[in-house]
């Protein structure tokens, strides 16, 4: 009993799946998938007796087609689209795409290429915001799992990504994931065997990067870390002064110092101009990189990190790849709004106040002056925020402010994005109350007066710019867009919330979410919204890095503008990134046609950036070697002299020669990422190459093409109505009670219970908006090809699918017979256990008698199984006839061992030497994979199993020439 033979146990025939041990026998269903297997201990086998023989495995064979179970060319069709899509272990390269929901792009298996060259894996993706690298990472984990190269693995993130990761392992790569941190682990030890760890139980985690960096946790994931490490936003752990950025760097130098085990570090963001900070983290995929000069790379040097570094525009992918399809158009403009007479009156004074309290705290100590400093900025920010943000900072107490000039340094998080953590969406009332504490009474008095001014500005009718945006939003909205409002803190947003809400009413859903809740309740909030309505999202950057927003939403609104270019591309990428269905999205810079802050603020950061970004066609973030460049330039709205008149006074303020000086060093920076993302943007790697191998894939196991011609073919044969609607690409399913009612109960469990009864699917990916994607392995497809080929199987006479046809046809002009062959293989290699694979063959020959056959080829023998239709009747009498004659002819298909199946029958000896020349091509296209790793090629092969499954046989006959 070898691995790919069959046997009967248990009242039913079985195929004999690799073990990974010798105590168990691994059997799989003959028409199950591996999520069907069965491990029978072998003493069960052997006991005295035989007290167990139910648990008894005797050998057995392929049941043979019938002349009883004789029907047409579209039934043997649709019998070998459900064989083929009920296979999971496919004989190609690409094991992972059997299993999987979904349909990656070409230019996603770059990674997975790159990945299966190299031994361990250590892999940095770096690609644009919003390209997939999700995907990417997930490829190479499921492919190494369903190699066996791996067992466990770990996705480390920060804790707000967490459910989204676990929700893209289980819809994407059906993948049961645990989620690790602080709310879970207690739940997680009470599930784990005692004496075991949950990170030695759990083979699929997640985990918190925060959570698993502690003292308390580090040490246990360390001892039980899997043999794969995915680690996401790793910005954000590269070496740096601040203590919790450095714990995480210090967790991954830890985890990468075990020389097997495999890495894959991802972010779009590889460094924020610190040379330093980015060595650090190349290091983590060898220690020789984290030394080398990246702006004087040798050639030898360059070849060498480009087999760990990948780093592609979309421009590269658009150009290079030609997968423009997969990304929305992104269309960005301007909207502006007027100060009103009494917002411009609390801006002004507000401005003066801060201007003077900076002004006159030159001669106080440092910190005190720096405390001010933080204070102004939070202040000014605060009210050109929103009313509602401006009164929490101005009125909000803060208790006693920080002592040290380290916290002291921490109002900086609050005023400024991070570009490494999530921002801290909280009014800056800390800043404002320790540079209040700096202050006269007389300026204490000032202060309460600027928020009794800001009281007064609630409500659209003073408040212009929340007037603007709610007429702004209600356009989009007519236009079929659904926006997401970005605010910088969380009083602006629960303010815009509650006024759009008013002034919407029930012409759309609006929902706020914002740092103050937990990741749970925020998921929680975005789930609960209705995807047939219109719906508005008023968020802060809680969301704005890593979350997926682009499945209900499709237009950005930048409330505030934020201070860091690094944020404002994070947020346009919630919805302009791979996997959104509308066509184009729409992003919006909004800011006051008068408002000074919001000049400064455009003139010098984000207009170079989207400058650079046209240029380029990528986001390059903002350089930071030394102070915050953000900090550096706004500190000029306060510390150099000017004009009278604001603006001009705001805008002289800048200091040309030193905003030069700054753009010219940004457009250096972006100059050597524009040299780097060429030398790392993989174009060695062909997509001609790439399509090659993944075409072969899809040969086997079905491309979204055969999908949809299963789909409705079925759906046809079992009375199941499907409609194309005017919409490209998008049919609807009628799922009424009516309509599913003579279904088979199987069927008709696996259908979903949609609004209305209407189901609206599409077999394209990236999906039409509103539509399901239904892929070979959606729940609806692996139920409807399982139950069709366990009923050609086990129901001879089926009228919906059956073993054998017959026809008469133009098609051909002799007698022609196709075969359906399912061949599995043992992949074998060495230092790896073997792996058991299969694939449906379509063979066809002309003739009847042995020793006259001619074999067509295999393009033409796919070609008459799809196109052949009948021209002619044919009785079931003359069909079973010929069915007859070809059985026959065919031979006993048993033989006394599989090395002598086909050695004395003409037609069989030539079956296994078609099958023979496949196992050697598909042998050679292992090989082409891993290229680059010697070890894993030498000893590699694929040996095919004998005798191949008879599935089924279409037997085509000439039309008679009278």
């Amino acid at each position: 009993m070898h691995p790919g033979s069959i046997v009967r146990c248990r009242n039913r025939e079985w195929v004999v799946m690799p073990a990974d041990t010798d105590e168990f026998i691994v059997l799989r269903p003959l028409t199950g998938t591996p999520d069907d297997v069965v491990h029978i201990h072998r003493k069960l086998m052997n006991l005295v007796g035989g007290a167990l023989p139910f648990e008894r495995i005797t050998p057995a064979s392929f049941p043979l087609p019938t002349t009883e179970d004789v029907s047409d060319a579209t039934s043997a069709h649709l019998l070998w689209q459900a064989a083929r899509l009920t296979l999971r272990e496919g004989a190609t390269p690409f094991r992972s795409l059997g299993r999987i929901s979904i349909r990656p792009r070409t230019y996603q298996f770059v990674p997975l290429l790159m990945a299966l060259r190299l031994d361990p894996v250590r892999l940095f993706i770096a690609d644009d915001v919003g390209v997939g690298k999700t995907i990417e990472a997930l490829l190479i984990a499921r492919e190494l799992l369903d190699r066996g190269e791996i067992r466990r693995f770990c996705v480390l993130c920060p804790p707000y990504l967490c459910e989204q990761w676990a929700k893209e392992l289980t819809e994407k790569f059906n993948l049961e994931p645990v989620i690790i941190r602080s709310g879970t682990v207690g739940q997680l030890d009470r599930q784990t065997p005692a004496g075991r760890s949950l990170y030695e139980h759990f083979p699929i985690q997640v985990a918190s990067l925060d959570f698993v960096k502690t003292e308390r946790n580090r040490s246990q994931f360390l001892q039980f870390c899997p043999e794969l490490v995915i680690a996401d936003e790793v910005h954000g752990a590269a070496a740096a002064p601040g203590t919790n950025q450095q714990e995480r760097h210090e967790l991954l130098r830890a985890v990468a110092r075990k020389a097997d085990r495999h890495l894959i570090l991802l972010t779009a963001t590889p460094h924020s101009g610190i040379e330093d900070a980015f060595r650090s983290l190349l290091g983590l995929l060898h220690p020789k990189f984290g030394t080398w000069n990246l702006q004087t790379l040798t050639e030898t040097q360059r070849t060498e990190l480009a087999r760990h570094f990948v780093q592609r525009t979309r421009r590269d992918i658009a150009q290079t790849w030609q997968e423009t399809a997969c990304f929305p158009t992104r269309e960005s403009t301007d909207e502006t709004y007027a100060l009103s007479d009494r917002h411009r009156e609390l801006f002004e004074r507000t401005y003066a106040f801060c201007s003077e309290i900076v002004r006159t705290g030159a001669h106080l100590e440092k910190r005190q002056r720096r405390v001010r400093y933080w204070g102004a900025l939070a202040l000014l920010r605060c009210v050109m925020s929103s009313p509602a943000a401006a009164r929490t900072a101005l009125t909000n107490r803060a208790g006693v402010p920080p002592e040290e000039e380290a916290e002291a340094e921490a109002f900086g998080r609050l005023v400024f994005e991070s570009a490494e953590d999530r921002t801290d969406d909280e009014a800056p009332t800390p800043a404002v109350e320790a540079a209040n504490t700096t202050l006269p009474e007389t300026d204490r008095r000032r202060l309460r007066e600027l928020a009794r001014l800001a009281e007064q500005l609630h409500g659209p009718d003073d408040d212009t710019k929340l007037a603007r945006v709610i007429a702004i939003v209600r356009r989009l909205l007519k236009e079929g867009f659904h926006p997401i409002l970005w605010c910088r803190y969380v009083a602006t947003a629960d303010y815009l919330a509650d006024h759009l809400r008013q002034a919407l009413e029930t012409a759309a859903q609006v929902v706020c979410v914002t740092g103050r809740m937990g990741d749970d309740e925020r998921q929680a909030r975005i789930a609960d919204l209705d995807a047939e309505r219109p719906r508005v999202l008023v968020a802060t950057d809680c969301l704005s890095e890593g979350v997926n927003l682009q499945e209900l939403f499709t237009a950005v609104i930048h409330y505030d503008l934020p201070w860091n270019p690094n944020r404002l591309e994070q947020r346009e990428g919630r919805v302009d990134r791979y996997g959104q269905r509308a066509r184009r999205v729409r992003v919006i810079r909004f800011f006051g046609q008068d408002n000074p802050i919001d000049g400064v603020v455009l003139e010098v950061l984000l207009d170079k950036a989207r400058e650079i970004h046209r240029t380029l066609g990528t986001h390059v973030p903002v350089p930071e070697e030394s102070e915050s460049v953000t900090q550096a330039v706004l500190q000029a709205l306060f510390l150099r002299q000017g004009r009278r008149a604001l603006t001009r006074q705001l805008a002289l303020n800048l200091g040309v020669s030193e905003v030069e000086t700054f753009h010219q060093q940004w457009q250096q920076y972006a100059e050597r990422e524009r040299l780097n993302r060429t030398r790392f943007a993989q174009r060695a790697l062909k997509p001609e190459e790439v399509q090659r191998e993944v075409e072969a894939t899809d040969a086997v196991l079905g491309d979204p093409t055969a999908v949809r011609h299963f789909f409705l073919a079925a759906a046809q044969r079992l009375g199941l109505a499907v409609a194309q609607e005017k919409q490209p690409g998008v049919f609807r399913v009628s799922l009424t009670p009516e309509a599913t009612a003579t279904l088979p109960e199987a069927i008709r469990l696996a259908l979903p219970s949609p609004k209305g009864g209407r189901w609206r699917i599409s077999f394209d990916s990236p999906t039409p908006e509103g539509a399901e994607y239904i892929g070979r392995n959606h729940r609806f497809v692996a139920t409807l090809a399982r139950y069709l080929f366990e009923a050609a199987l086990n129901q001879p006479g089926n009228a919906t699918v059956s073993r054998c046809g017959a026809i008469r046809t133009r098609a051909v002009t002799a007698l022609t017979t196709i075969l359906l062959l399912r061949v599995r293989y043992l992949v074998e290699q060495l230092q790896a256990p073997a792996l058991l694979s299969e694939e449906v063959l379509v063979l066809a020959y002309a003739g009847l008698e042995a020793g006259t056959t001619r074999w067509l080829d295999t393009s033409d023998a796919l070609r008459l199984l799809a196109e052949a239709q009948p021209d002619a009747n044919l009785s079931l009498a003359e069909k079973r006839e010929l069915v007859t004659h070809i059985l026959d002819n065919l031979g006993a298909w048993q033989a006394e061992s599989a090395e002598r199946w086909g050695a004395a029958h003409p037609l069989q000896s030539a079956i296994r030497e078609h099958v023979a020349r496949r196992a050697n091509e598909l042998t050679e296209s292992h090989k082409r994979i891993r290229q680059a790793v010697a070890l894993r090629i030498r000893g590699l092969a694929v040996k095919p199993q004998f005798p191949p499954d008879l599935l089924g046989i279409l037997v085509l006959q000439p039309m008679v020439s009278r």
